[in-house]
């Protein structure tokens, strides 16, 4: 059945409240303060320590004169943590994390499949990126940190050509 239109041109009333309407504009919500957003979202405390070690494992090695290319680069096969350079090679680096109450060794974390996976993933990102610097040598480096509960070193192991 045809709505009824009034001799206006108008759909009567009656129909009109059955025939959907547009939506209303949203209104602008005012944001709140980053702060207060932060403090709703709970980030993976592992998450935070991984990135923690991978600062401190960062400035211990531009502290002994490399220079970084690249830092957490995802490739298909997971993330590298640290890509470092110096004048002749260029350097892979694994960083282990843990809390200084853990009993576990870093190196213990680091067996055959996780060489493996890093090697995957550095060969992915020598395929992936042309424009990277040259190097002589390639190197697989690990770093092992070891975090008291407050957040300071309590120990650092740097281990090269790990593998």
């Amino acid at each position: 059945m045809a709505p009824k239109v009034t001799s206006s041109g108008r759909i009567g009333r009656e129909v009109a409240d059955r025939v959907p309407r547009r939506c209303e504009p949203v209104r602008s919500v005012p944001m709140t303060e980053p702060s207060a957003v932060e403090d709703r979202i709970v980030p993976d405390p592992r998450h935070q320590l991984g990135r923690l070690g991978e600062r401190l494992a960062l400035e211990h090695l531009v502290r002994l004169g490399y220079k970084l290319v690249s830092a957490n680069h995802r490739t298909r096969f997971g993330e590298i943590d640290l890509i470092v350079r110096d004048a002749t090679t260029l350097v892979f680096v694994e960083v282990k994390t843990r809390r200084s109450h853990r009993p576990d060794r870093h190196w213990e974390r680091l067996d055959s499949r996780k060489r493996a996976q890093v090697r995957r993933m550095a060969a992915a990102w020598l395929a992936e990126t042309p424009a990277r610097p040259h190097a002589d040598d390639l190197r697989f480096d690990a770093i092992g940190i070891t975090i008291d509960p407050r957040g300071a070193i309590v120990a650092l192991e740097h281990l090269e050509a790990a593998f």
